[in-house]
Order: structure tokens, then sequence, then C-alpha cells
């Protein structure tokens, strides 16, 4: 396999990590953009790459770590839940949030954490644990389900209680959904892709987020489909069959650099 062909089946993700990173699609896909060039430039780094995700997510790493306090783009471009994120990103260690997002969101081992940031696997789990620290002491939120899957809907709500958050409300299809905003509007909403009557989950949370400005965090068995860079995609995205850890970790991450109030 050639180093672009490894290199492309991992790009998905690593957008994924780079935007709950820096709380910002158009910020996070500039720093994946930023790294290929790097490799494209430098032959021992593109060789480098064929070691699978690890050197990948460390050249990005190396990177971003180096420019990480600058602001890419133009703020007059982001949407709201960007600002709020670009807002909170200076009250947060960076270090704490890259060892929470690698070793949950993207599923790495301690170890492999460890290699991508170039620190010990000791301090990677001090650093997961400072950052559950300072994202759980945000203020609880009430959270809208969208999922047509009875048990997953249950799972769900058992775990966002357990976070010691409120459900306003669970929904099947779009139409349930809206009608649950028009009587509550909540403060995160986890949504599922493909709903019951055959109706989509993206369009369901267009309509919610024409109503009112709140985090949302996708759930889909095809991740693929929607980081694809061609579009707007969704900073928070779930791969299912999911790890309630991995749920957890979106779950204070979108509340961290969105608000847990519609704005």
């Amino acid at each position: 396999m050639s180093i672009g062909a490894e290199v492309a089946a991992h790009l998905p993700f690593l957008r994924r990590y780079a935007r709950a990173l820096t709380g910002s699609q158009s910020t996070g896909d500039a720093f994946v953009k930023a790294t290929l060039e790097a490799a494209l430039a430098d032959s021992a780094l593109a060789d480098s790459l064929r070691g699978g995700r690890v050197p990948l997510y460390a050249a990005f790493t190396k990177l971003w770590a180096s420019a990480y306090l600058e602001t890419v783009g133009d703020p007059r471009d982001a949407s709201l839940h960007e600002l709020a994120a670009q807002g909170q990103l200076s009250k947060i260690t960076p270090l704490n949030r890259q060892a929470l997002l690698l070793t949950t969101v993207e599923d790495f081992a301690p170890a492999e954490a460890a290699k991508v940031m170039e620190v010990s696997e000791d301090e990677v789990r001090e650093l997961v644990r400072e950052a559950v620290a300072e994202i759980d002491r945000e203020s609880t939120t009430s959270v809208l389900i969208i999922e047509d899957e009875p048990l997953i809907s249950m799972q769900l709500e058992d775990l966002v209680s357990s976070l010691g958050h409120e459900i306003c409300g669970t929904a099947a299809t779009r139409t349930q959904a809206v009608e649950v905003v028009s009587r509550q509007t909540p403060g995160l909403v986890l949504a599922d892709i493909q709903l019951a009557d055959g109706s989509s989950g993206l369009d369901a949370v267009d309509d919610i987020l024409a109503i009112a400005t709140v985090p949302v965090i996708f759930i889909t068995a095809y991740p693929e489909r929607l980081l694809t860079g061609n579009r707007p995609e969704p900073t928070y995205l779930i791969t299912k069959p999911f790890q309630e850890d991995t749920v957890k970790a979106a779950i204070s991450q979108a509340l961290f650099f969105g608000s847990s109030r519609p704005l």
C-alpha cells in the first residue's frame, strides 16, 4: 500500500481529533493540511508515516504544539460555537486536553498516546486525570437524545444521568426531536444519523439549530460518510458501537467548548 493510501485511511479520524482539540472545524482542518504539507516537503517525515496512526498523530502534534496559540482562519467566519470554543482554549492546559482526546475519543492505548505526545505513560495517565477534573467542574445541563434504537437510547439516558445531567426528552424521528425542542430548549443534543422513519438526524439537528444554538454530538456507525472535508461537518462524532468513556469524554468536551445554556 502506498504512503498516500495509508495516510488517507487515517485522515477522517485525524480531522475528528484536530477539530475536537481546537474546538473548530476550520482551525483543525488547517492544522491537518499543514501536517500533510510538511510531510510532502520532508521525505523522512513522509516515510515515517508508514507506521500507522501513531506517527501521523505525532507529526500533527509537533506542528500543533508549536503553534496552538495562534488563530487560524478569520474569526468572522466562525460559528458561535466555534467562537465559544476558541475563548475556552486558554482556560485548560493543552496537554491535558490532548491526553484525554487521544485515550478516549481516538482510543489510543496510554503507551501509544505517550509516543504521540513524547511523554511517559504515567504522565499521560496523570494528564487525563487532570483533564477530567477540570472539565467536570463545568455545570450540568439538560440533554436531548435523538436515537431510534430503544436499547441504545436507554443506555445513553443512563449514561447522561450518571454524569449529573437531566434528560429533557428523547426522540426517534426528526419530527419528535423538533417537538421536544419546541417545549424545552436543551443544553446539549446527542443525535443518531439514521432515524426510525427514514428521516435524518442531520436534518433534525439543522431544525434545532434554527431555533437555538446548542452543542451537538453525532453518533453513527459510518463516520467516514461525514468526515469528508466537502461540507460543514460535526466537531463531535462518535462511532458505533461506542464505549461509554468515549461518550462521557465527548459530552465533557462539548459542554466545555460550547455553552451549556442556549445562546
